[in-house]
């Protein structure tokens, strides 16, 4: 039984109005986004697939993967897309010490910091206490939720399910979260190619988070 939603509900955008939820435009720009990486069994992968379609994105890297896999990650930033935080460690925010969770992410952000201006954030697991959201915002952080949720990290789900949660729900401004990690990546690597093909027919441009 699926326990979060593939669209945010617009409560939860009222109620969480310091946070990025989308954007709102009249063209038709959409923002893809990938966590968990880089790691070099997906990360590759996924900037070749968007090559192909002139695509630009916003990763949300873990600390500890860019410390692991410099060279991917360099591949990144070499490739005109944007880079973002989601702590060192992948940290559960609610179950997580707030000052654990503040030094965390700013032990990410030294491996960040040369390519990161302003400075962009993303919960692991979207979970984040008011307390450690309103710390990282004095120190300057966005907040960059989602509006779309592809859960390609869902082991439950076929790869046409995550393509359907995408393009059912996409509008004007979405952002749209995927996963470059082992575990999104066989759902992954039948969604994207699928959603980038049919996205660019209707006319949609992948842009990074501004």
């Amino acid at each position: 039984m699926r326990l979060y939603p593939v669209k945010t509900i617009s409560i939860f955008k009222s109620i969480f109005n310091k946070w990025i939820w989308s954007f709102d435009t009249d063209k038709k720009e959409i923002y893809l986004t990938f966590d968990d990486g880089p790691i070099p069994t997906t990360t590759p992968w996924v900037l070749e697939q968007l090559s192909m379609y002139n695509a630009k994105a916003t990763f949300f890297c873990i600390g500890d993967n860019i410390r692991k896999y410099p060279r991917i990650f360099n591949q990144i930033t070499n490739k005109g897309h944007r880079v973002g935080n989601h702590t060192f460690n992948h940290l559960k925010g609610w179950k997580t010490n707030t000052n654990v969770y503040i030094q965390n992410v700013l032990k990410a952000e030294k491996k960040l910091e040369t390519h990161n201006n302003p400075k962009i954030f993303r919960p692991p697991y979207g979970k984040i206490t008011n307390t450690q959201s309103k710390k990282l915002r004095k120190l300057g952080y966005q907040i960059i939720m989602w509006d779309v949720l592809s859960a390609d990290f869902d082991q439950q789900l076929t790869a046409k399910n995550c393509t359907e949660n995408v393009l059912k729900n996409v509008k004007n401004g979405s952002i749209i979260v995927f996963h470059d990690s082992q575990k999104a990546y066989p759902r992954l690597k039948e969604t994207l190619p699928k959603v980038l093909e049919e996205l660019s027919k209707k006319g949609f441009l992948f842009k990074v988070i501004p």
